[in-house]
């Protein structure tokens, strides 16, 4: 069968979306599929409105009998600028209360703008049996998929990644549920939801929970397990267990309230012996952020930057715990891979995280840019180590019991045979 998967971006670039659409396509591709995946060339998620950020070379290559094709962002005049007002323009106008969508529908190409990938959709040639796209926020990718599959006969896919931000009224919800986003999932063939809450979403939005499949998302233990914490404290110079935070530093990512949670701790009376470990990119304004910091705090955050998965497993080993207290997260996989290290973990009530974390069972939760709730979760987790232990342990039979891709894939692998019973998988 010959399977065709759009995304935003893809391998090299190792986000959770990308990762999660990287491994259905390469199990796939060892089950005798030809799967072709068309994205863009963007590395850095700035790429989209910055034209100065990095980008992939090639455009046409194969990774673990994956063929990937990657197609040039665009920018407006006005560069980011144009951007944000483009996106913020398309929530405003699909919350007026007349039908916007015809005007919606024109400015969504626009953001990005990836006019070749577009064509390429517009000009499919292939006897494809079935499109998948992933992220309904990147819906300028997603319409033309749709539209392809529709003109060809063959079913479309869609994993949303609804990001729900921290309440209905978040800007972040804004974003992923405008109303011709809400219009491109109820009309695809099926829906992989992350979580139940993804699930409950849509339901009462009116998407046919006949085709809403609670797909979840999964990791490999024998490929996340491995790491050596000494090695890691070798290479640091740290002989303190820190506070790990992996991901894109970013206000939305909870990376700032990480951070001015750690310097309450540090100026305490007595101080705090842990430093922080930031892993993964970093968006420019965080990097400003984090100059404008006094010598003495900035001194305590370590930003090791994009490293590579030898180095991330060791990481993980060496901490004492993992924070992510996002509201950009519809899942955070990043959750299952330091469960499996036994490590406990604390997550903001956003997105899907909370139906993820059990509070006070595994991990914390605490509100959103709660810095204060934070700091007082992060120092109960470091003084407490008999709960860390506990909490790491549930976490990691948690893991093995539900979110290993051993577990996820036939899920999903179910839904491509359903939908494509005369090119059942091999």
């Amino acid at each position: 069968m010959k399977i065709l998967h759009v995304i935003q971006r893809y391998w090299p670039y190792t986000g959770g979306s990308e990762r999660h659409l990287q491994e259905i396509s390469e199990r796939l591709a060892r089950r005798g599929h030809q799967v072709t995946v068309l994205t863009t060339d963007a590395f850095d998620l700035e790429l989209f409105w910055n034209p100065s950020k990095k980008r992939v070379a090639v455009p046409v290559e194969t990774h673990n009998r994956v063929e990937i094709r990657r197609f040039p962002v665009r920018h407006l005049p006005g560069r980011h600028l144009a951007f944000g007002a483009v996106r913020r323009g398309a929530a405003a106008m699909s919350d007026l209360p007349f039908n916007t969508r015809p005007i919606l529908r024109r400015v969504a190409p626009f953001a990005p703008w990836v006019p070749d990938l577009r064509r390429a959709l517009n000009e499919l040639s292939g006897e494809y049996a079935i499109i998948h796209g992933m992220n309904v926020c990147f819906e300028s990718l997603l319409l033309p998929s749709l539209a392809a599959a529709r003109r060809r006969g063959i079913p479309f896919i869609i994993t949303p990644l609804i990001h729900f931000g921290e309440s209905e009224r978040s800007i972040v919800r804004r974003f992923y549920t405008m109303r011709h986003q809400l219009d491109l999932i109820a009309q695809s063939d099926a829906v992989l939801a992350q979580t139940t809450v993804e699930v409950d979403y849509l339901t009462r939005r009116g998407v046919d929970p006949r085709k809403i499949i609670l797909a979840g998302v999964g990791v490999n233990p024998d490929e996340v397990l491995g790491g050596d914490g000494e090695r890691f404290r070798k290479w640091t110079g740290l002989s303190v267990a820190p506070v790990v935070y992996i991901g894109t530093s970013a206000f939305d990512k909870g990376t700032v309230h990480l951070v001015e949670a750690m310097r309450r701790l540090w100026d305490q009376d007595g101080g705090f012996p842990p430093d922080l470990v930031l892993v993964g990119p970093m968006l420019d304004p965080f990097q400003a952020f984090l100059d404008s910091l006094p010598i003495e705090h900035r001194q305590r955050v370590h930003v090791l930057g994009f490293v590579d998965e030898s180095a991330k497993r060791d990481v993980l080993d060496a901490a004492a715990l993992v924070a992510m207290p996002s509201r950009t997260d519809s899942f955070g996989i990043i959750y299952l891979e330091s469960w499996l290290y036994r490590k406990p973990v604390i997550g903001a009530r956003a997105g899907g995280v909370p139906a993820i974390i059990d509070d006070g069972v595994d991990g914390f939760l605490v509100d959103f840019g709660d810095v204060a709730d934070l700091a007082r979760r992060i120092e109960t987790l470091v003084a407490d180590r008999v709960l860390a232990a506990s909490m790491g342990e549930r976490g990691y039979a948690k893991v093995m019991e539900r979110y290993t891709w051993d577990r996820i894939f036939p899920v999903v692998e179910e839904v491509y045979e359903r939908l494509c019973p005369r090119a059942s998988v091999v």
